[in-house]
């Protein structure tokens, strides 16, 4: 089959979003099926452009008016479908949908070639809680076209366990990992502890809440053994005061524990992996509540766990409710209790390609082939 991978922005080297789409495109492709990767860039000359496999299919120029025409002159799109025999669209929403989309998909509709659009968060509303007005407005939009555009859709893809979205029937997956990709954990033996969280920081990672359990055990345990939290990706704090709560830095200055708190910004390859081999213990989501969601499947569980190290998490997982080398953190506003990761520490030793092997079979090669069969 000839796919068109569509998504809406460009790509980054360390965004775990950006590995992501690439990885489902790999998977598409370890399948038989003949893939064509479609995104919306910047060129050298600072041209908004949207491509094809890095060939461009539409140059809209520079200035206000190309920033207008990019947003809704996207008939390139069902342009090159038709010319090149596309038989099927797989979308990554942007929460964007818009009477401009609703157009596009309903003549891909007519010309015979199947959509789905792939929902990264369900449900994301409440993500935009706390959020200057300037931000809500494309949500707004959201709001108003998702529904007609959910309608053009042969399915929409999600990592929830909802049946039904939008209107329309829904296509349930995990998260997947390309273990290609992923080295085995690797962790130096050290007496003190340290622990990992890496993420493009919202207030639903709730790793405040992290933040504060140290600060308790420090107060209590003045003398007790060090547990320092690296944290690996940068914190986005719109909407975090605004809804009440602290970030990472504020926290750890409420606690006073600043310099138990490192924080190594945006960090790949190497340099990554030379953290996490620092480091013994994973964080996953603590907050997901805060955003309404309680049913996930997080493609930074699934990472951890192809690396061959152990998590805390508050959401519902299935793939990992219960596994032995997890914590499950209440999903509520307590501080974790950090005395339970370090007895866990303490009296687990599960060896890293163990864990790696209980999620070999979330390859993206799997998940993406129970899309192409639904449909």
């Amino acid at each position: 089959m000839k796919i068109l991978f569509l998504v809406y922005h460009g790509f980054s080297d360390e965004s775990g979003i950006s590995k992501k789409i690439h990885y489902q495109v790999k998977g598409l492709r370890q399948n038989g099926h003949e893939v064509h990767l479609c995104y919306y860039d910047f060129d050298s000359r600072g041209h908004r452009c949207r491509y094809v496999d890095d060939r461009v299919i539409q140059d809209y120029g520079i200035g206000n008016l190309a920033a207008i025409k990019s947003r809704i002159d996207l008939g390139c799109i069902c342009r090159y479908c038709v010319d090149n025999g596309i038989e099927m669209v797989y979308a990554r929403s942007f929460m964007n949908a818009s009477p401009v989309l609703v157009c596009l998909f309903g003549k891909l509709k007519k010309h015979g070639i199947k959509c789905v659009t792939e929902i990264p968060t369900y449900p994301y509303d409440q993500e935009f809680k706390g959020y200057p007005l300037k931000y809500k407005i494309p949500l707004y939009i959201d709001m108003m076209f998702r529904r007609a555009l959910a309608a053009k859709m042969e399915a929409i893809v999600t990592f929830s366990n909802m049946e039904i979205i939008f209107g329309q029937r829904t296509i349930c997956i995990s998260n997947g990992i390309d273990l290609d990709s992923i080295p085995l954990h690797n962790p130096k033996k050290l007496q003190d502890i340290h622990l990992i969280a890496v993420a493009e920081i919202h207030y639903w990672h709730g790793f405040d809440r992290l933040v504060a359990g140290l600060g308790e055990y420090y107060k209590s345990n003045p003398n007790g053994r060090k547990v320092y939290f690296h944290v690996v990706g940068w914190e986005d704090d719109r909407g975090t005061t605004s809804n009440g709560y602290l970030t990472v830095e504020q926290m750890a200055r409420k606690y006073g524990i600043e310099k138990y708190i490192i924080n190594h910004g945006k960090l790949f390859g190497d340099k990554l992996d030379e953290v996490f081999n620092q480091c013994v213990f994973a964080i996953g989501s603590l907050g997901r509540h805060r955003s309404g969601i309680t049913e996930i499947k997080t493609l930074k569980n699934r990472e951890y766990a192809a690396r061959g190290i152990s998590f805390i998490y508050s959401e519902n997982d299935s793939d990992f409710e219960n596994m032995p080398y997890i914590i499950k953190a209440p999903a509520d506003e307590s501080p974790i209790n950090v005395k339970e990761i370090i007895n866990y520490i303490d009296t687990r030793n599960i060896d890293p390609a163990d864990i790696r092997r209980t999620v070999e079979h979330l390859s993206w090669k799997y998940q993406m082939e129970k899309v192409i069969t639904e449909i």
